[in-house]
């Protein structure tokens, strides 16, 4: 009579492979979000409005119209003033991201992408992210228009680019925030209501 010793496999590489893989689906799952979101754009042209048109009025407005009534000792306004642009701008721009999960919401657009073998978070991770982009163009034509204006920066190569990191991620986080409050309130008009008080905070503490 034999006896059948069995070897208990280890179950650790198995696992590792698994969440590996779980990662690069839910990467490529979101930069399908990505390029959805993006493929309406040309659709929709208006849909960047907020990060062409917007911004250039904003800089004109505050140069040409309020620039004379602001007196800023030590520097110059144009320098003091395209700060507060940047900022303001990339917080308009990020508002998207919670009204259009809004209306994916009440399309029911989200319910289908629930059927579907795709990540959880790649819809809403498609939805900051495309709006991150939006924002890099909103900061690109700020400051060419800045510097038609006279705009001149000031610092190193290295500060300008920490600099952008933070301005940038500060607007990611802002995107979250819409998201947040896009998937708890549920309308796009709750939504850019609610949203309204973050964007006038920042607009009065600039």
């Amino acid at each position: 009579m034999s006896t059948v010793v069995s070897t208990p496999v280890a179950a650790q590489p198995e696992t590792t492979f698994s969440a590996t893989g779980g990662l690069r689906w839910a990467i490529s799952d979101t930069w399908q979000m990505v390029k959805r979101n993006l493929r309406h754009i040309p659709r929709s042209p208006e849909l960047l409005l907020d990060v062409t048109v917007q911004p250039v009025i904003f800089v004109l407005l505050f140069v040409y119209i309020f620039g004379g009534a602001i007196t800023t000792p030590g520097m110059s306004y144009v320098n003091y003033l395209m700060a507060g642009i940047f900022v303001q701008t990339l917080i308009f721009a990020c508002m998207t991201s919670g009204i259009g999960l809004a209306y994916d919401l009440q399309k029911g657009l989200i319910d289908r992408f629930r059927s579907l073998p795709m990540s959880r978070s790649a819809v809403v991770a498609g939805r900051t992210i495309t709006d991150l982009l939006r924002g890099v163009l909103a900061v690109v034509i700020m400051f060419v228009v800045g510097l038609a204006v006279g705009f001149r920066p000031e610092g190193n190569a290295l500060d300008w680019i920490v600099g952008l990191g933070i301005l940038l991620l500060f607007a990611f986080a802002f995107s979250w925030i819409g998201v947040t409050i896009g998937m708890m309130v549920g309308t796009p008009e709750a939504v850019q209501a609610a949203l309204f008080v973050f964007v006038f905070s920042a607009y009065v503490c600039q």
